[in-house]
């Protein structure tokens, strides 16, 4: 295994290199950024990650997974002060030279179905007749449709994901994929008659187009979806987690990123990625991943390199430190744990040395791509 390891760093090593080596004054060509998801359950926690956020990215952005207002995004009523309260205190602690990158999603976050309800708390039970519903409904696409556009009007973005990590419902609920490819075609057609200039997307779990790391997914049947979504979508925009494959924390192919990007020549983007700095296990500790601080940083290097390299628009690390705290007081789970070590800030606000690469890209001056 560390053999295995000590070949992929030399390897990294080579590629790292020629970021490394570029000078201060070197052009960055893409954002880096993290969601302000919170280490703890505190004001201080919420605090301190738009604080570190700002200091350490020049992105950040809003992640919506946690269900939808279907009943007044349908009935065009205001949206409860629950959602409301949260939207301005995103916005009144979001710095305005942050670019914003804006993702919503109609998928539950099991990707099995529809979003829950979003009323007075987070992931309420869908209310009848909406607990019957599809994803192509009439009121489902209106109701989708008139979110999205609140939400665009409210944040102002300057990137839109109307689907967080979609290709996983093929996964877990084959039977309403044509369904929700017609709520998205809906959705994105009417939101770019609206908004041209805005770039929209959906947003894919990338391991499930590379063959043979996922032995559950149907390969074939995602290079399928894969061509059936991304027409409609004006990035190609991944969530990559190498070691939630077969491979684990032990191995990375070094030819992961060739046989990912090269699927479309559609501007590129990393939606959010992160590694474990730490060993963590799930399932009663049957499956282990061991891991270091050393480890993240070749990932988040090759990462960088590949951004560089290919002129992606931007990279979302989406832990920006370690929340143990708050996983104690969920009472952990196996869910929790997968991502709960990849902060490039560890649980007491270190920085790993992942951060000094991270630093070293953002204190380059930004400067958009030139289309290819």
């Amino acid at each position: 295994m560390m053999k295995r390891w000590a070949i992929l760093l030399c390897g990294l090593a080579l590629v790292v290199s020629t970021v490394g080596a570029q000078d201060a004054g070197t052009p960055r060509h893409f954002h880096l950024g993290f969601t302000p998801f919170p280490y703890d359950i505190s004001v201080e926690a919420v605090n301190y990650s738009y604080e570190t956020i700002a200091a350490n990215a020049d992105m950040i952005v809003h992640h919506f997974d946690n269900g939808v207002p279907w009943v007044e995004a349908l009935s065009g009523e205001p949206f409860s002060a629950h959602i409301m309260d949260d939207w301005n205190y995103r916005k009144e602690h979001t710095p305005e030279e942050l670019t914003v990158f804006l993702t919503l999603t109609p998928i539950s976050i099991n990707r099995d179905g529809l979003a829950p309800y979003r009323g007075t708390a987070d992931d309420m039970p869908l209310p009848a007749p909406w607990d019957s519903y599809n994803f192509d409904d009439p009121n489902v696409k209106t109701a989708f449709l008139n979110y999205v556009l609140r939400a665009v009007d409210f944040f102002q973005p300057d990137y839109l994901a109307i689907g967080i990590e979609s290709n996983l419902l093929l996964n877990n609920a084959p039977e309403k994929w044509d369904a929700y490819l017609e709520l998205h075609h809906y959705v994105y057609a009417e939101v770019k008659a609206q908004h041209p200039d805005l770039p929209v997307m959906a947003t894919l779990f990338g391991l499930a187009f590379l063959d043979g790391y996922r032995g559950e997914d149907d390969h074939q049947a995602q290079m399928a979806a894969f061509e059936d979504i991304i027409a409609y979508s004006d990035y190609f925009a991944v969530s990559l987690y190498p070691y939630m494959s077969k491979y684990m924390t032990a191995y990375i192919p070094p030819e992961m990123f060739d046989d990912l990007f090269s699927l479309s020549d559609k501007p590129l983007a990393i939606s959010e990625t992160g590694y474990p700095a730490q060993t963590f296990s799930i399932f009663n500790d049957t499956l282990v991943f061991e891991s270091t601080p050393e480890k993240q940083a070749a990932y988040i290097e090759s990462v960088l390199a590949e951004a560089e390299a290919r002129q992606l628009a931007f990279v979302v690390n989406f832990v920006l430190r370690d929340y143990d705290a708050l996983w104690e007081k969920i009472g952990g789970g196996d869910l929790a744990t997968v991502w709960r070590d990849t902060g490039l800030f560890d649980e007491d606000g270190g920085a790993r040395p992942a951060l000094e690469a991270w630093r070293a890209a953002l204190a380059r001056p930004y400067e958009p791509a030139t289309p290819q």
